[in-house]
């Protein structure tokens, strides 16, 4: 198991889940499969800059670089189209990285990941309902 995966995974975990403790830590980790010594997560929790809240560990977010979604999705966003679990974005020539970054950053719990080229955007659902929810969401950023 690489160290990235397993950070991302403990970053994922603590963002669906109250952990208190590094023993908690490293059961929901067993459970995912990803074996991890104290001494790693010591270490992986330092390196993800984690700190201890009443409600568990959460990382520390810088403010975000860039424009919100709402505003980039408002300027560029210029169709949505549903196939199944993938929606299928179009902006304008040049923009679609933009708003996928935003659309990474705002960490939509319906999406699994995005793929951009130059003015296409490829969102991955994890099936055709949750891509209709996205869909829903996403036509409230054009219909301001």
């Amino acid at each position: 198991m690489n160290k990235n995966y397993r950070q991302s995974q403990i970053l994922k975990i603590i963002r669906t889940k109250n952990v208190h403790t590094q023993d908690e830590l490293a059961g929901e980790l067993k459970a995912c499969g990803i074996p991890a010594a104290q001494v790693t997560l010591s270490r992986d929790i330092r390196d993800l800059g984690l700190v201890k809240t009443q409600e568990g560990y959460r990382q520390i977010v810088p403010d975000s670089a860039g424009p919100s979604l709402a505003t980039v999705a408002a300027e560029f966003l210029q169709d949505i189209r549903v196939a199944q679990n993938l929606v299928v974005l179009k902006t304008a020539p040049g923009h679609a990285s933009s708003l996928a970054i935003a659309l990474d950053q705002a960490n939509w719990s319906e999406i699994v990941g995005t793929i951009a080229g130059d003015d296409t955007i490829l969102v991955v659902a994890p099936d055709s309902e949750t891509a209709k929810t996205v869909r829903t969401k996403l036509m409230y950023f054009v219909a301001e």
